[in-house]
């Protein structure tokens, strides 16, 4: 599924402290996810969202963690049982091209693409998935790092997702980030 991987040793960065004051997890999505919601988190690194957003969907929620390197998902569980949040974390490992989210048709409420979607080879095959995976109503946040990303290709990924069968809810990009909501398509009877 990877065009890029991110090596093991960034993860360690990307869990730094001071990312919390650019990318807050509770900032960027506490108006999105409620208790007893299931999340599934594609890329997931080594948890800097995981985890907080695991404590957002309380005991009753799940967050499904995805990630194409062993080492990103050891790395989750270690710091989800450490945190005692290994009863709400499941991690999974991506093969492929694929997410591998066929038991999942239909039931995630939330799902977050953050930083993701630029790394991967079957961008379009990524929102199929994604697409099939969400509830009726449900939601993909995608986040994608200013000048990483071009606006054009941001504008490409868009038209992927729209393709895929979500629509598109307009919102105000936080600080330095490109950021969508989108939702699946609600067809009129």
């Amino acid at each position: 599924m990877a065009e890029h991987v991110c090596p093991v040793w960034v993860g360690y960065l990307l869990l730094s402290p001071l990312r919390k004051l650019m990318e807050s997890p509770r900032k960027l999505l506490g108006s999105y996810i409620s208790p007893g919601m299931t999340v599934l988190e594609p890329g997931c690194g080594m948890g800097f969202f995981t985890l907080p957003v695991a404590r957002m969907v309380g005991p009753e929620g799940k967050v499904v963690a995805v990630d194409i390197q062993p080492k990103m998902l050891q790395k989750v569980r270690a710091r989800a049982a450490s945190a005692k949040l290994l009863d709400r974390i499941e991690t999974r490992l991506a093969t492929g091209d694929v997410l591998g989210l066929e038991d999942l048709a239909g039931g995630v409420d939330f799902a977050l693409a953050l930083h993701v979607v630029h790394e991967l080879k079957d961008q379009a095959g990524f929102f199929r998935e994604i697409h099939e995976a969400l509830k009726p109503g449900g939601r993909l946040l995608v986040v994608e790092p200013r000048g990483h990303v071009s606006a054009d290709n941001f504008a490409e990924f868009l038209a992927l997702a729209h393709r895929a069968g979500l629509e598109t809810d307009p919102a105000e990009p936080p600080r330095g980030l490109r950021a969508l909501l989108v939702k699946p398509e609600r067809k009129e009877q």
